[in-house]
């Protein structure tokens, strides 16, 4: 299964997953050629790829997937892509959702035309969707099959995204796998999300803000366990995992007033408390994933505890706090409520 040479497109490889895949992918098969090309947005930075430094397979481009004539040149003679640029923030997308048409349909639309342009070259195509193209659960696990019904702007475009690819999948047989990734959390991780943003609130004794009551529940996966499960489907010759779409979760779910006790509870120095807010709108109610797909198809999935991989997380932004300075403006952003009022979220 694991590879022959290969040239490899990552988009959006200096955000939070994305960087976090280059790291592993390149530590596992250091001889592959990748080129990043990455629009470095607020959420993407070049900090986010210090481990690129001196190495001469890894090639940054600073671009829009929007960009056809970029796409084009840069997919001279690539073999396998990974489609991680997105706008990916579920408050942001209510406060302006131009932005996440544009990159997450549009930008996509750009991708795919270039590949079928392409297409005598191309081996395999990842396309990184989401878990919030499902909205509230219906049952008690999310199976492949789950009615897609997003609550958001940004969960809209997802959705439109997903689509889109799945059409032309199926159109012009593009060797491709959507896969739905559940909640991430990890190192790098931007501090507009709730568990950094919980857990550099705790560093900074500032109070840990829970939309509504708290009761919101999330499957939460640590994004080295998608990304060793994204790289071993984007090495794997089982052709039909092109006709799939793949959730990656733990199948557990918590919320996230719990999270945030968690978090106080691993950092006892902390003045923090817990303090509530208004809720979210477009909030989902209640996210787990159905693992039976991911297990059939990639051998020894098995995601770390969420106890395990927020101590892990925690640690990381201790120790990386020039990381995490920089992006602190970012961390809220106002939103208009239905009723009218401005809140910061």
């Amino acid at each position: 299964m694991y590879p022959r040479s290969m040239k490899l497109l990552v988009t959006g490889g200096a955000g939070f997953i994305g960087s976090n895949f280059v790291e592993l992918y390149s530590s596992k098969f250091p001889n592959n050629e990748i080129i990043i090309v990455d629009k470095l947005t607020y959420a993407g930075g070049l900090d986010s790829l210090e481990f690129i430094k001196g190495n001469s397979k890894i090639t940054f481009v600073q671009g829009d997937v929007i960009d056809a004539s970029l796409i084009d040149h840069l997919m001279k003679d690539v073999t396998h892509i990974v489609h991680f640029a997105a706008e990916t923030h579920v408050t942001r997308s209510l406060f302006d959702s131009r932005e996440f048409v544009m990159t997450d349909v549009l930008g996509t639309q750009s991708l795919l035309a270039s590949i079928v342009r392409n297409r005598k070259n191309i081996v395999k195509f990842l396309h990184i969707s989401s878990s919030e193209v499902y909205g509230t659960a219906e049952y008690s696990e999310i199976s492949e099959e789950h009615p897609l019904n997003p609550l958001s702007p940004y969960a809209a475009a997802k959705c439109g995204a997903d689509r889109l690819v799945f059409s032309f999948i199926k159109a012009y047989r593009i060797p491709g796998v959507i896969v739905r990734p559940f909640n991430n959390y990890g190192p790098r991780q931007h501090l507009e999300k709730v568990i950094p943003r919980f857990i550099t609130g705790a560093i900074s004794n500032l109070p840990l803000v829970v939309h509504g009551n708290g009761s919101s529940q999330r499957d939460w996966i640590h994004v080295h366990d998608t990304c060793n499960a994204l790289i071993f489907l984007l090495n794997s010759e089982n052709i039909e995992l092109n006709n799939y779409s793949i959730n990656l979760g733990t199948g557990l779910s918590t919320s996230n007033l719990e999270i945030a006790r968690m978090v106080l509870s691993q950092m006892p120095d902390s003045k923090s408390r817990v303090e509530f807010t208004l809720d979210r709108p477009g909030q989902v109610v209640r996210h787990t994933s159905s693992r039976l797909l991911a297990e059939k198809t990639i051998p020894k999935f098995d995601p770390i505890p969420f106890k395990l991989g927020l101590e892990k997380t925690i640690n990381w932004y201790l120790q990386n706090q020039i990381w995490w300075e920089k992006r602190w403006d970012a961390r809220e952003i106002p939103i208009i409520l239905e009723d009218g009022r401005s809140v910061v979220h």
